[in-house]
């Protein structure tokens, strides 16, 4: 059976331009993380588990909040930035066309294409004020103007994401188990879950991705207990 090119076939590569996937790991990475550090440091100063889920349910709602709130300000200055940025590149493009033609078969040339055919290229894409634009855009900041990521998707995946990651270590106290070490461990699994899941998009090992998330939060709930039992004994709380 003869295997299909993948430039033939339609999308054989992930959408990288949505806006929405870094957030989104980011945000359950790190409501995962913060909500296990938290529960770990309370947990370990000896607080009642009414106080710990409490810790844990305000830990959930103001980090989905500011996560959400960061996002959406962060992509939305970038974008800002980029708009800026192209709008100074197209006053550029009308007052000095030939120039900037210039600008780019020299950008073509440094990149291994034959002088006569950069230049011959370059002028045929100046007839094409809106094609220029995005040529020199892309040349000059890397960035392809037409795909910008969306600070609505950020901001969403983000807020939904980490408020879902902070709530996994908090389950087995909100359906009736009082232990700290197994909401700690449940906590540990969706780590190691949620860093599985993240490899099938970077095609990393699943279990060496999970295993490195695993480690980081233990490292981060260690501390935290640590920090929490001293605060504890030296404050004689429990």
């Amino acid at each position: 059976m003869t295997e299909t090119p993948a430039a033939l076939r339609e999308a054989h590569h992930a959408d990288v331009s949505g806006g929405w996937l870094r957030p989104a790991v980011f945000g359950a990475m790190d409501g995962l993380v913060t909500n296990i550090a938290l529960i770990a440091g309370v947990g370990g100063g000896g607080v009642s588990p009414k106080s710990v889920v409490l810790t844990g349910m305000a830990g959930l709602v103001a980090g989905a909040i500011s996560m959400g709130l960061g996002e959406y300000t962060s992509v939305r200055s970038s974008n800002e930035q980029v708009a800026a940025e192209v709008a100074k590149e197209r006053r550029e493009l009308e007052r000095h066309p030939e120039a900037e033609a210039r600008e780019l078969a020299e950008a073509w040339v440094a990149r291994g294409l034959p002088r006569d055919l950069a230049i011959q290229v370059a002028e045929a894409v100046r007839g094409n004020p809106e094609e220029a634009l995005r040529m020199h855009v892309r040349e000059e900041l890397g960035v392809d103007p037409d795909e910008q990521p969306s600070p609505w998707a950020a901001a969403i995946s983000s807020f939904l994401c980490f408020s879902l990651g902070a709530l996994v270590p908090l389950l087995s106290y909100l359906i009736g188990f009082t232990s700290l070490w197994l909401a700690l461990g449940v906590g540990g699994v969706g780590l190691f879950v949620a860093g599985a899941i993240v490899a099938r998009f970077t095609y990393r090992s699943w279990w060496s991705s999970g295993l490195r998330q695993l480690v980081l939060g233990a490292a981060a709930a260690g501390a935290t207990y640590l920090v929490g039992a001293m605060i504890g004994i030296q404050g004689g709380i429990g």
